[in-house]
């Protein structure tokens, strides 16, 4: 057999392809070519493959051998193909079984020793070849666990390739651990990790309102603002918030895991906690959307999909980072364009923004001293740009915690187990209500179904509505929101239409910040 075939995945973002990895012996001047738009990194492929099969002890065929990975225009990154060259190279000239390699899909680079390592985003690969209709894939060992936690693909586990060339039928020796590792489930409930995180609500004392308006966000999905002084407890009530949040189905949860993937990092179980993204406020507009060079690697806004991103010290956030998140933040998605590549991410996140009330922290606060000019105070509210604003659900003004607040009974505070049994409720209520909609949450639902769908506000609920929007304390845009933060209220309440309590209290929650 002069030509050996075989499959990998080329990786574009989450979205992969299957590519063909075909083998070929000629005649010609003795060499090892790889053709089929393949990037630096793939190219010296060449090198590794040709090592780790002479330490594997099956030495490459002296003669010409050129590998095409197509289809041909796709581009190709990384070093994720050097199992499936080594092994269709192999199959060249060795009695490798043809209907095995052709029927399996390899992910994994090689060591010059001949060992598997691990490569970043086996998850979204091995989904992409169990969508094409592939039913086995060889890992590295390492990486065993991470693809084993996708439905209807036999997962195989290898250390070596002498392992790999084994597993297809060739007579070759294996050290001591070296032999192949195949699982015999796929992951199942036991290897799905719930753990929630150890932070309680109940431990935040003196702020009941912003509690309160920090179930109303869960319930609905919806963005948050909080202003005000150093140690009001802005940051604890935003790390509190996954806790209350609804646990992630198994879509979400998958599309989280390979996101972690491919960010390189490790990946055993399946988490169900949301993600919690903190990104510094010096990260740049590349790290906060996501890029690179050459291959993708996701940024904190992809991260935090299915989650919460949290913006601390808001203010102090580029003007250029803070405008980025305005496109995801409709969308639900972010569209990364670069030289060798363009990749659509998901960014179905709920921003938490914090910031002081000025760049000491001390405008407005009782007993403080503020130090800021006037002109300092506009420039560092103003970062946070009107746009953005508006896409805001609900905007909280915090003050410091007193001596009073702690001599409330802890007894009292809410805790995040009855928090998440609200939201739940408030959730199932949500879904029951939009079940014949493409939206599950009040803060997708779009605006036009809310002013005039089925369950539209009477005029009179919906009266202080119109008068805001009538003096232009309101945008159309911000008028949806309040709509959508008014359900939500609604919801927690347990009523079946809008009340104009449900509307005054998300118009409370929409009051903005002295600006």
């Amino acid at each position: 057999m002069t030509i050996g075939r075989t499959w990998a995945v080329a990786l574009t973002g989450l979205t992969g392809d299957l590519v063909e990895v075909e083998a070929d012996l000629s005649n010609q001047t003795p060499a090892f070519r790889i053709v089929g738009l393949a990037d630096r990194a793939l190219a010296e492929a060449q090198q590794r493959v040709h090592n780790a099969c002479q330490n594997s002890g099956l030495p490459l065929s002296r003669r010409r051998v050129t590998v095409n990975l197509s289809p041909a225009s796709l581009p190709k990154q990384g070093a994720g193909f050097d199992l499936a060259i080594a092994v269709a190279a192999l199959a060249t000239e060795l009695p490798i079984d043809p209907a095995s390699i052709a029927e399996t899909v390899h992910i994994g680079e090689l060591g010059l020793d001949g060992r598997l390592r691990p490569v970043p985003g086996v998850l979204p690969a091995v989904i992409a070849a169990a969508r094409s209709g592939r039913r086995t894939v060889i890992v590295p060992e390492a990486s065993r666990a991470e693809a084993a936690l996708v439905d209807g693909i036999r997962v195989v586990g290898c250390r070596t390739l002498a392992a790999v060339a084994r597993w297809h039928g060739l007579d070759v020796e294996t050290a001591e651990g070296d032999e192949v590792d195949e699982p015999a489930r796929v992951a199942d409930d036991d290897d799905r990790d719930d753990s929630g995180p150890v932070e309680d609500l109940a431990e935040i004392r003196g702020q009941e309102e912003a509690v309160s308006a920090l179930i109303v966000a869960a319930a609905g999905g919806h963005h948050l603002l909080m202003t005000g002084p150093p140690g009001a407890g802005k940051t604890m009530l935003a790390r509190r918030l996954p806790g209350i949040l609804p646990q992630l189905d198994d879509e979400i949860a998958l599309q989280v895991a390979s996101i972690r993937s491919l960010s390189g990092a490790e990946v055993r179980t399946l988490s169900r906690v949301p993600p919690f993204e903190a990104p510094h406020h010096s990260v740049s507009v590349a790290a906060l959307v996501g890029g690179g060079s050459r291959a993708l690697r996701p940024g904190a806004i992809a991260r935090a999909s299915g989650g919460v991103l949290f913006l601390d010290e808001a203010g102090e956030f580029g003007g250029h980072a803070l405008d980025a998140l305005r496109q995801p933040l409709e969308s639900g998605s972010i569209d990364i364009h670069r030289a060798g590549f363009q990749a659509r991410l998901p960014a179905r996140f709920q921003l938490v923004l914090a910031t002081n009330p000025c760049p000491c922290g001390q405008y407005g606060v009782r007993g403080g001293a503020c130090s800021c000019p006037s002109l300092a105070i506009r420039r560092y509210l103003g970062r946070l740009s009107g746009p953005l604003l508006d896409r805001i659900d609900i905007e909280l003004s915090l003050t410091r915690v007193s001596l009073a607040d702690l001599a409330t009974p802890q007894a009292d505070a809410v805790t995040t187990a009855q928090a998440r049994e609200q939201v739940a409720r408030a959730r199932a209520r949500a879904g029951l209500r939009l079940r014949a909609t493409p939206w599950r949450s009040n803060a997708h639902v779009a605006g036009a179904w809310l002013r005039d769908g089925p369950l539209a506000p009477e005029p009179r609920v919906r009266a202080p509505l119109d008068a805001a929007l009538q003096r232009g304390a309101l945008t159309l845009r911000g008028y949806d929101r309040v709509l959508r933060v008014a359900w939500s209220v609604a919801d927690l309440a347990g009523n079946e239409r809008l009340t104009a309590h449900d509307v005054g209290r998300a118009l409370f929650l929409k009051k903005g910040i002295d600006r």
